[in-house]
């Protein structure tokens, strides 16, 4: 199994700036949020209801562009032009009406598709508020994107979205600089829990109004959501809690490497065997070595008989700051050299071949170039 030892003492470093930086870039989100939540979308809810309510134009006002009735007019195509670069395909269809005017409106599809958008098309174009709502063909009608039927939509997914991301941002703050006990980890459960929760949170809130009829179904849908997530997320908090409890180290049972191998990985440490940035290690029974070199056959830097493994443990806020992190898989084996702290670095799954290296009986290893 791995071996242990008493951890050397340390103090987790307080990073103030980044997290009141966390705390202003959450206060903006909320604020943006709030805007989209009870200024848009309330906005964009009354157009579509006004739109639903509105009835055709009086003949007086059928020249009335501006008007909150419906006004119809006869019109046939010029052209149509696609949307190039977009993942949703459009395109501009080009008219002009029975008076002379000409127009643009933007609908979606091909015009190569059904119903034919082909010049000198006969259509009916229906105005509201002085843009064009829908284009009736002879045998369908398509609504332009300028149907407000269902804009809230967007506007209550950014909002509900940046709602739950600004809100995480602020509880991360508060936790970091209120409730936090003192901690080494570099990746502490309790900001996984919560960056997990958050994440949750906001693809719930961000896809809701989507797959729901109307934002009533949506809030209810993202209200009955947030309890489940909650309830999960303090299960996971109870079970990491008494996981993590007392001493971090990891125990993990040694590989001997059957023949030399070259894996990512870093020695760290003022030791002459140290390495100065390379990224790579070269293992063997009995044999480690770090290297630049990404076939390991140059710049061997090995260790010495006299480097003992002392533990496993996560990677720590107070470990040299070019550590790699691997994604956030790297673990970090301690060991001592005559007193002198060395920490070799790699992902999760190389860990038991560096430990199956280093108490393997040494062998003649490879020489050194």
């Amino acid at each position: 199994m791995t071996p242990t030892g008493a951890a050397p003492s340390r103090r987790p470093r307080k990073n103030r700036p980044a997290t009141r930086g966390a705390a202003v870039f959450g206060a903006v989100c909320l604020l943006v949020a709030a805007w989209l939540l009870l200024v848009g979308t309330p906005g964009a809810l009354a157009d579509e209801r006004d739109f639903r309510a509105a009835v055709a134009c009086p003949p007086g006002a059928q020249g009335t562009r501006g008007a909150d009735c419906l006004r119809t007019a006869a019109a046939h195509i010029d052209r149509a032009d696609e949307v190039q670069g977009r993942k949703t395909p459009t395109y501009w269809l080009y008219l002009t009406e029975s008076d002379g005017t000409s127009s643009r409106t933007r609908l979606h599809g091909s015009p190569r598709e059904a119903p034919l958008a082909e010049p000198g098309t006969k259509v009916e174009v229906t105005y509201w508020r002085s843009q064009i709502r829908y284009v009736d063909f002879s045998s369908t009608r398509l609504s332009t994107n300028a149907d407000p039927r269902g804009d809230y939509r967007l506007l209550c997914s950014l909002g509900l979205g940046l709602a739950f991301y600004g809100t995480a941002f602020l509880w991360g703050w508060y936790w970091m600089s209120r409730r936090s006990p003192p901690t080494l980890r570099a990746y502490p459960w309790q900001a996984a829990v919560t960056t997990t929760g958050a994440l949750l949170l906001t693809l719930l809130g961000a896809v809701a109004p989507w797959f729901t009829g109307s934002i009533q179904a949506a809030f209810r849908l993202v209200a009955s959501g947030t309890v489940v997530v909650l309830i999960a997320c303090l299960t996971a908090a109870v079970v990491l809690k008494r996981r993590q409890h007392g001493d971090d180290t990891i125990g993990l049972t040694p590989a001997v490497p059957i023949e030399e191998e070259v894996i990512g990985g870093r020695v760290l440490g003022s030791t002459p065997y140290a390495d100065s940035g390379g990224g790579f290690l070269v293992v063997g029974p009995g044999y480690l070595a770090s290297t630049p070199d990404p076939t390991g056959s140059a710049y061997r830097r090995e260790v010495p008989d006299t480097l003992t493994p002392v533990r496993v443990r996560p990677p720590y806020t107070t470990d040299p700051a070019d550590r790699p992190d691997y994604g956030g898989r790297a673990l970090v084996l301690e060991c001592e050299d005559n007193g002198e702290e060395v920490l070799v670095v790699t992902r999760n799954k190389h860990m038991p071949t560096i430990l199956g290296a280093l108490r393997h009986p040494r062998t003649d290893g490879p020489a050194l170039p």
